[in-house]
């Protein structure tokens, strides 16, 4: 009967202590904002959106990856935007005029109410990548 306590003790220790997974969505920093559209549109220079790298970043302080759509007036997009590290938006930060919410920062429904005056569909919890 003792044995089974102490397992039972355990069990309980273990999974309480345990770490859960973090949800991939959620992985490495990450900034949602609205940007218009620049590019012009051939191989060199594909349609992008403005702070999209290209060619690609290769440093770990810069953005590793972005995932956008368009607004309902098409001349800008919705962008996610994933770095490793928060240098990685140094410029985003510093742009005024911009619209930029940092994720994790603010809330799921001011970025959900500011962001649907340009896109009328948006939800964030729709929104966004899974980087590996």
């Amino acid at each position: 009967m003792t044995n089974r306590l102490v397992f039972v003790a355990l069990a309980l220790a273990y999974l309480s202590f345990a770490q859960r997974r973090v949800d991939p969505r959620n992985s490495y920093y990450r900034v949602i904002a609205v940007v218009p559209i620049i590019g012009s549109g051939t191989p060199t220079d594909p349609k992008r959106p403005e702070y999209a790298p290209w060619p690609a970043s290769q440093g770990p302080n810069g953005i590793i990856g972005f995932y956008c759509e368009p607004t309902d007036d098409g001349k800008s997009v919705v962008v996610e935007f994933v770095a490793q590290s928060r240098m990685g938006f140094q410029a985003l930060l510093g742009d005024k005029s911009i619209t930029l919410f940092e994720k994790g920062r603010a809330t799921s429904a001011n970025i959900n109410a500011v962001i649907q005056r340009v896109r009328r569909d948006f939800d964030i919890d729709k929104f966004g990548m899974v980087m590996p």
